[in-house]
């Protein structure tokens, strides 16, 4: 599928963007997950969206190829969702909607909250309203099996708050992967990593998040009643960060917000359940 990377000027930086997909459909802005991921994370499993949409591959605020040096107090949720509506308008984009997932989720969701209607509709994938939905993943990680990956899995987790190089994430995030299938030994697991192998790490805006930076904790549980375009909400059934009853507290508080748990997935329903993943998204599109 054609694609084009391009440098948009965003606030007071740059955020790379890479359009696929039908050049004359709505915009889809992704957003990628991590913080310190980027585009990759997304890899082609997303390409058949491109029939029916322009999909926009968004490297956000100081990760990927996106500008560095940004100022880290605007290393923030606000600040991102902010970049989310300057980006479709340094782009002309009056109609887009926004796809967010894991981390990208949280970004999305401040977004609708912040500026309910702003995109004409909103797609949450593994997503929470409120970092209290994430005080379950340490008992997740003393109970994981197969216990042999236990010990692995855990010490990743902890090497969040220390990383130094790109390498650092890159063997983080390798060891931590069996945690978000939901068969941790799943083949697709080193697939997965084959199809991203291009993605650009940032250590230092994840460890910025989980050091416990300034505006980094998703909070907008009192905002969400107030947005009124469409919203989807993804999740997993084996999901042990995002979990099944944070996608189920979104779906209660958004009016008219559609919900869909794939069954045979944890927290990567798009490269674990990519056919149901796309066909679902289609077809909320299909009906906006």
């Amino acid at each position: 599928m054609p694609a084009a990377v391009t440098m948009v000027p965003v606030h007071e930086t740059h955020l790379c963007i890479e359009e696929r997909g039908l050049a004359t459909g709505l915009p889809l802005i992704v957003l990628h997950g991590g913080p310190g991921l980027d585009r990759h994370e997304f890899a082609d499993y997303l390409d058949a969206l491109g029939e029916v949409c322009h999909l926009v591959l968004v490297d956000q605020r100081e990760q990927g190829a996106s500008e560095r040096g940004t100022n880290p107090a605007t290393w923030t949720l606000a600040q991102m969702a902010s970049d989310v509506s300057a980006l479709a308008a340094a782009k002309g984009w009056e109609r887009y909607a926004v796809l967010g997932h894991s981390f990208g989720a949280f970004v999305a969701l401040q977004h609708a909250a912040d500026a309910p209607g702003a995109a004409v509709a909103t797609i949450i994938s593994s997503g929470v309203p409120s970092a209290r939905f994430l005080d379950g993943v340490e008992a997740e990680l003393a109970a994981f099996e197969p216990e042999t990956l236990r010990q692995q899995v855990a010490d990743s987790w902890a090497r969040e708050s220390s990383l130094e190089t790109a390498e650092d994430a890159a063997q983080l995030l390798h060891d931590q992967m069996p945690f978000h299938f939901a068969d941790p030994t799943d083949p697709q697991i080193a697939e997965y990593e084959r199809r991203t192998a291009a993605t650009v790490y940032s250590p230092q805006i994840l460890r910025h998040a989980a050091t416990g930076g300034a505006g980094m904790s998703i909070e907008v549980e009192a905002e969400l009643p107030r947005v009124h375009q469409p919203v989807l909400v993804l999740t997993g059934r084996f999901d042990r960060v995002c979990t099944v009853a944070a996608a189920e507290r979104i779906a209660e508080l958004v009016p008219g917000a559609e919900l869909h748990i794939f069954e045979r997935s944890a927290h990567m329903a798009f490269a674990e359940q990519t056919d149901e993943y796309v066909a679902v998204v289609r077809a909320f599109l299909d009906r906006l």
